[in-house]
């Protein structure tokens, strides 16, 4: 069971999560024009350095500022969550982000490939076209991971997402009986994402039966309003979901339930 939190921005706390641990470490780029960011650069050696593994989003996807950020960093993964096209007039577009990951695989092939997956909260959608997407993208990526997409009746946009494009950060829990679809179909380990916190990550997984498990927003701190505070973790509730993610997985392991 591979346990992957995000919003590690910083070596001091990506030391705490890997004692924690944390078997994926990841950090964000929030914008193109804000790439170089040496803080982050000391975050993914430090978790290297540890014998875990660094994961980067990129809030970018053109091939050049790409190369020039994941020559400066030089993750274990590189992770792509982009809102995917779900109609057919987004193909397109669907036909370019897999041409644009097929070449980052090509120059970059020590770097392995995440491809977030967008998964309706509620279940609107058909599945077919859930796992669809993934199997466009299967043969140029390492592993596939749901997250939550709140407006499936924009066609995939992402125009209604919390960071526009993309996926992610919701807070919201995604359909788990599609993502337990794509787990069953899926030839690439898939991670389970999208409102996981510890109070429902043991559900999650006996639900889904996932490779792994990822948290954000719901292991953030809570600011003065209750709401999460970005790229600021609560350790207790980090080393929370670590344990029961690893209790669940040990009792799924052996019973089968």
């Amino acid at each position: 069971m591979i346990v992957q939190i995000y919003e590690i921005q910083t070596p001091g706390e990506a030391e705490q999560m890997i004692t924690l641990g944390v078997d994926h470490v990841g950090s964000v780029l929030v914008s193109r024009e804000a790439w170089r960011q040496p803080a982050i650069r000391d975050t993914v050696r430090a978790v290297q350095a540890a014998g875990r593994v660094s994961s980067l989003i990129p809030l970018f996807s053109d091939f050049d500022g790409l190369a020039r950020a994941l020559d400066y960093y030089r993750p274990d993964i590189v992770h792509f969550c982009e809102a995917l096209p779900l109609g057919a007039a987004g193909r397109g577009r669907l036909a370019a982000l897999v041409a644009g990951q097929r070449r980052v695989r090509e120059a970059f092939g020590e770097i392995r490939i995440m491809r977030s997956i967008p998964v309706p909260a509620d279940g609107r959608g058909r599945s077919a076209d859930i796992l669809g997407l993934a199997q466009a993208f299967e043969s140029v990526s390492d592993y596939f991971l749901t997250d939550t997409l709140l407006a499936p009746e924009a066609g995939g946009a992402g125009e209604k997402e919390p960071v526009k494009g993309f996926v992610g950060i919701t807070g919201c829990t995604c359909s788990w009986e599609i993502a337990r679809r794509l787990v069953a179909a899926s030839t690439r380990p898939v991670i389970l994402a999208g409102g996981l916190s510890p109070e429902n990550v043991a559900a999650g997984i006996r639900r889904v039966r996932p490779a792994g498990v990822d948290s954000c927003t719901l292991t953030n701190t809570a600011g003065a309003d209750g709401r999460p505070v970005r790229f600021r973790k609560d350790r207790q509730r980090v080393g929370r979901f670590v344990r029961l993610a690893r209790q669940t997985a040990a009792v799924v392991a052996q019973d089968g339930v």
